[in-house]
């Protein structure tokens, strides 16, 4: 129950943020960034939300169904638009790949610096 209750709490939690914040950025993004911030400071310990979190990442493929769906009723539109969307596509990821790359390279140049950080002073 508890896994359930801090899950759905960093939910809502994003969802209050966006409404009196005024943010376009989906509630649910919040709401799993307040989470992971939640769990990096150890203010939620992961043991607390493993079995749920365990149990939706096996499930996942589940979740595509209504999306799938959704994109079988506007085939159409999509058709009319196929390219556009395939190029956007192809372009959002490589550039999404680059970013990562990147981020990954600089983080692994300065590994020493975050170990440095992470071991306890003597």
């Amino acid at each position: 129950m508890r896994q359930v209750v801090i899950i759905l709490g960093c939910l809502l939690f994003g969802e209050v943020f966006v409404y009196f914040t005024g943010i376009k950025m989906p509630a649910s993004i919040i709401g799993m960034l307040a989470l992971t911030v939640s769990l990096e400071l150890r203010w939620i310990k992961l043991e607390w939300v493993r079995g749920l979190s365990n149990f939706l990442t096996k499930n996942m493929a589940f979740f595509f169904v209504p999306p799938g769906v959704a994109i079988m009723l506007y085939l159409d539109l999509i058709k009319a638009s196929f390219w556009p969307i395939i190029v956007a596509s192809t372009l959002a990821t490589v550039i999404v790949f680059a970013c990562t790359g990147w981020t990954h390279q600089l983080f692994m140049k300065h590994k020493k610096i975050f170990k440095k950080n992470k071991t306890p002073q003597a």
